[in-house]
Formats: structure tokens, C-alpha cells, sequence
């Protein structure tokens, strides 16, 4: 499996950003796909993940600013970011789940600065 993200930038508080990741491969093996984020210093913490079944999962952290959605069709899964502020900066990094591996994507910066 294979993950293009996409759609980092930087972006003023308050602002909004959507991501992209786009899979690729063995597709049919993905059980979920979502998104984590790393800041400086810190260790990767969940985003939000969604399952083929469309059950979805949000950090509190992130919860009634964030909406993860899928397109099976394009085998995309999108990040919609509203409200950010600064501590949202971070390399988001795209994930596909599977029974026996996860995936991970080459990640984007997300800088949300005035």
C-alpha cells in the first residue's frame, strides 16, 4: 500500500486546511485509514481514523473542529481542519490500517501562524 498526502501549508489561527491522502496498492486490505500528527518534541497522537464501514474516531483534541470523511471510490481519505489554532502546527502523517501492517505517508506540514 501506498499513500500520497496533501494540502499542508500554513495557514492563519482561526483558518481552515483540508488533506488528502490517496492510497494505492493493496487497497483491499485497508480496514481504516486516518490521520496522525507529530509536532516538535512530541510523540505522533491519533487525528481521527475511519473504517471501511464508516465508523469514525476523533481525538478530543481535535473533536467538532475536524471532519474525516473517505471516498472508496477514489480510495481517499480527506482531513477537514476548521478553527485551528497554533498548537494544531504539526507533520500530519496519513495512515492505512491492515490486519497484519500499517501503512504510513511521507506526511505534510501543517503551520497555523500569524
Amino acid at each position: 500500500v501506498q499513500l500520497q498526502a496533501s494540502g499542508g501549508g500554513l495557514v492563519q489561527p482561526g483558518g481552515s486546511l483540508r488533506l488528502s491522502c490517496a492510497a494505492s496498492g493493496d487497497i483491499f486490505s485497508i480496514s481504516a485509514m486516518g490521520w496522525y500528527r507529530q509536532a516538535p518534541g512530541n510523540q505522533r497522537e491519533l487525528v481521527a481514523t475511519i473504517t471501511s464501514g464508516g465508523r469514525i474516531n476523533y481525538a478530543d483534541s481535535v473533536k467538532g473542529r475536524v471532519t474525516i470523511s473517505r471516498d472508496n471510490a477514489k480510495d481517499t481519505v480527506y482531513l477537514e481542519m476548521s478553527s485551528l489554532k497554533p498548537e494544531d502546527t504539526a507533520v500530519y502523517y496519513c495512515i492505512a490500517e491492515a490486519p497484519w501492517n500499517d501503512y504510513w505517508g511521507q506526511g505534510t506540514q501543517v503551520t497555523v501562524s500569524s
